[in-house]
């Protein structure tokens, strides 16, 4: 009997994500989706047809993009948010490890600390572009900002941009559908010590 109610005890659990660093990404993810949805309704023909409104789509559009980094920014008054940014600002040697297992495609754990190297290497990414992002829409928003930078130019540097996130965005979630027990970390805040030690063996030892 001992055994049987021994077997049918649940996992431990781990607290990944606290309160204010789930409502960040959350927040974070909403704007972004909204923002990338209404330029797509603004580039695509088939999709500006169906709504017709241009006027509201690119206000939804310019404003969804300037209060993308509010998330951010309200998540620094958190000490875990902050915690976390310092985590995946840092590189360590352990991480060049991740990424030469990863182009030798070894299947097996693989060193990592709470954020694996590619986290770490797509948070410096998105938290670069969107400043770009930002910068070139607002010279595009409000002509003649910057005479000495053409709207053309502007233009052309926004678009790319924003294709590379899409595609990056797209890889993104394509991972995160993977693994089931990463977005139940994201949403509950906890995971399973088993998937920790597999995913994040460092993190899960620091525990």
């Amino acid at each position: 009997m001992t055994s049987t109610a021994g077997s049918t005890r649940p996992p431990e659990r781990l607290r990944r994500f606290t309160r204010a660093e789930r409502l960040v990404h959350r927040a974070t993810a909403t704007l972004m989706l909204v923002c990338a949805g209404a330029a797509a309704f603004l580039y695509f023909g088939p999709l500006a047809q169906l709504v017709g409104r241009r006027h509201l789509v690119v206000t939804i559009h310019e404003w969804s993009g300037l209060l993308l980094p509010a998330p951010f920014l309200l998540g620094l008054a958190a000490r875990s948010f902050r915690a976390d940014l310092r985590r995946l600002n840092r590189f360590a040697p352990y991480d060049r490890e991740w990424l030469r297992a990863v182009r030798q495609g070894a299947t097996g754990p693989r060193p990592a600390g709470k954020f694996n190297a590619g986290q770490k290497i797509w948070a410096g990414w998105i938290a670069g572009a969107v400043p770009v992002m930002m910068f070139t829409g607002l010279l595009m928003w409000f002509g003649g900002l910057l005479p000495w930078i053409s709207r053309t130019s502007a233009i052309f540097v926004h678009d790319l941009t924003a294709l590379a996130i899409a595609v990056i965005v797209a890889g993104h979630i394509r991972l995160a559908h993977r693994d089931p027990m990463a977005r139940l970390g994201m949403r509950t805040g906890t995971v399973t010590r088993a998937w920790a030690r597999k995913h994040h063996p460092r993190w899960a030892d620091e525990q």
